[in-house]
């Protein structure tokens, strides 16, 4: 699966598994022109869907965004990071989010650590999303803005927030300039 996309890998998976995309959209609760985007367009909503894509696959997220063999300890150097999930809102809109995973590699881990770059994009559409599990955030550079449920955060480097993703959320930069955090989520199995 090292060569392929995350819409590849959930295609491949489900073809695998002997799945439509019929019988995926009812698992999911989503609408097949959204599942057909996610595998073919490289349309990568937040991670609380493809959650729920991979739930419904009955595989690990980790399975779609990144796996490979496993190391241990898995050491991840800065220059060897590349992107491999940028993140948008919908078909032709630009990126808001691009993950780097740092646990790419370790199959058999229980967090999914990412150093993520937020762009100014994020900002322009808060639309909140949950899913099962808890999420640690630790700012870098930039100032972030943390809806949580009906309250609003702001983060400055240094600052981290801690929380439980089930309550409706959503992570973007202030302003013009880009931010970047490190992020640990947590999925229970």
């Amino acid at each position: 699966m090292t060569e392929q996309n995350v819409g590849q890998r959930i295609k491949k998976i489900r073809e695998f598994n002997e799945l439509s995309l019929d019988t995926l959209a009812e698992r999911t609760g989503y609408q097949m022109d959204f599942l057909q985007s996610l595998e073919e367009d490289e349309v990568y909503p937040s991670l609380g869907p493809l959650l729920k894509v991979s739930r419904a696959l009955g595989t690990r997220l980790g399975t779609l965004l990144d796996d490979k063999t496993s190391r241990d300890p898995l050491i991840c150097r800065q220059e060897d990071r590349s992107s491999e999930i940028s993140m948008i809102s919908g078909k032709n809109k630009p990126v808001s989010l691009e993950f780097y995973s740092l646990g790419k590699d370790k199959t058999d881990r229980h967090m999914e650590p990412f150093y993520i770059r937020i762009l100014p994009e994020a900002a322009k559409d808060k639309q909140l999303s949950s899913h099962e599990g808890e999420e640690f955030i630790v700012v870098i550079s930039g100032e972030v803005e943390v809806i949580y449920g009906q309250e609003t955060y702001i983060l400055k480097p240094g600052d981290s927030i801690y929380y439980n993703s089930i309550v409706p959320h959503h992570v973007s930069c202030t302003g013009e300039e880009a931010s970047e955090i490190y992020a640990v989520l947590y999925f229970p199995e």
